[in-house]
């Protein structure tokens, strides 16, 4: 079975949606089906297909949740150090064209968020950075074309 690189973090959010799942929703929607099948004939019964569809989602979730949290290898970036951009590196770059500057954490595929700074190691930039350092200039072809940036600074936290 192949590891899944991710930061400690991203394990715990997984574990934690993984608990509420178990904890809280799968619990929900069992009562939910009980109280639909009590009102008579499943085959015209909404609230009952409903539940039945929200059920296979959570645990088709669960499944994968348990599968991904069990082929996980953390890795932490306060332990590495060093100029050249690595999984869990804090990366600034500016792109050569805008000037706008940038700065991401680049982390495993499941605890990407654009949103709070975290880009997927397997995203077009990320795939370009790694094994750079500091100063490079790198050069990403990504679905919106082809962009040139320059590693301003890595960072292990």
């Amino acid at each position: 079975m192949e590891k899944i690189p991710m930061t400690r973090g991203g394990l715990e959010e997984l574990e934690a949606e993984l608990k509420h799942l178990k904890s809280r929703e799968r619990p929900d929607v069992i009562k939910a089906i009980a109280e639909a099948r009590e009102h008579g004939d499943l085959s015209e019964n909404a609230e009952y297909h409903a539940a039945r569809e929200k059920q296979s989602f959570i645990e088709g979730r669960i499944a994968e949740l348990e599968d991904i949290t069990s082929r996980v290898e953390v890795i932490d970036p306060s332990k590495l150090s060093g100029d050249v951009v690595r999984f869990g590196a804090t990366v600034e770059v500016v792109d050569e064209d805008t000037d706008e500057e940038m700065a991401f954490q680049i982390v495993g595929a499941h605890e990407a968020d654009v949103d709070k700074g975290r880009l997927s190691i397997t995203a077009p930039l990320s795939r370009g950075l790694i094994g750079k350092s500091l100063g490079d200039s790198v050069e990403v072809t990504s679905p919106g074309g082809t962009k040139s940036y320059e590693i301003l600074k890595v960072d292990y936290k």
